[in-house]
């Protein structure tokens, strides 16, 4: 379920601190229920798909992946030159002290994201290119019914015009093709990773 900006803006994540120039872009509910201490098991879901690629269940949106990044190559869009610790300073340079010091999180293999940080409620990651320097913050909020769930924000900050164009243009695409699969992706891996926990 998409959810409002002030879903993520109104709690007090320690993203806000290092990430206060970027645009909340988007709000997600997962259907990743839960208790208290499982933001650790969702991160390593994210990580182990993320490590391997972008996952999707739909043709539309693995289909919209592969021509991003046939055009990324094409035209330079994801060159490290044009990315984190080239043209675009990291934000792991804003960590406050504790932040810079504690876990970091998974490596994320071949995603072209990095982790920032990891806390007991909250993990973010970030990626930078041509086009946009974007974090995903995953959030561990309780659910009103006495357990816990995960809501993903994506915060973008474009790269100039061409940036602002790019992200204006890709978003009936997200909408319509690429959250869904990869929300229902995560509730289906989800479900097979608690069922699994359960028989151990």
């Amino acid at each position: 379920m998409r959810l409002p900006r002030t879903a993520h803006t109104d709690r007090p994540w320690r993203i806000h601190e290092i990430a206060g120039d970027f645009t909340v872009e988007d709000v997600w509910e997962l259907p990743t229920p839960g208790g208290r201490d499982d933001l650790v098991w969702l991160v390593r879901q994210f990580a182990g798909g993320m490590g391997g690629g972008v996952n999707g269940d739909s043709f539309v949106s693995r289909a919209l992946f592969a021509v991003r990044w046939k055009l990324g190559a094409l035209l330079g869009w994801d060159k490290a030159e044009a990315g984190l610790g080239a043209r675009l300073p990291s934000l792991g340079d804003r960590l406050p002290a504790d932040l810079r010091d504690g876990p970091r999180g998974p490596d994320l293999g071949r995603s072209p994201f990095t982790s920032l940080y990891q806390t007991t409620d909250e993990w973010a990651a970030e990626m930078g290119n041509r086009t946009v320097h974007g974090v995903m913050h995953i959030g561990w909020v309780p659910d009103g019914s006495g357990g816990y769930r995960g809501r993903m924000a994506v915060l973008v900050k474009p790269n100039g015009f061409f940036g602002t164009l790019y992200m204006a243009a890709i978003k009936p695409f997200r909408y319509v093709g690429v959250y869904p699969a990869l929300i229902r992706s995560i509730g289906r891996e989800w479900q097979a990773g608690a069922a699994a926990r359960g028989a151990r």
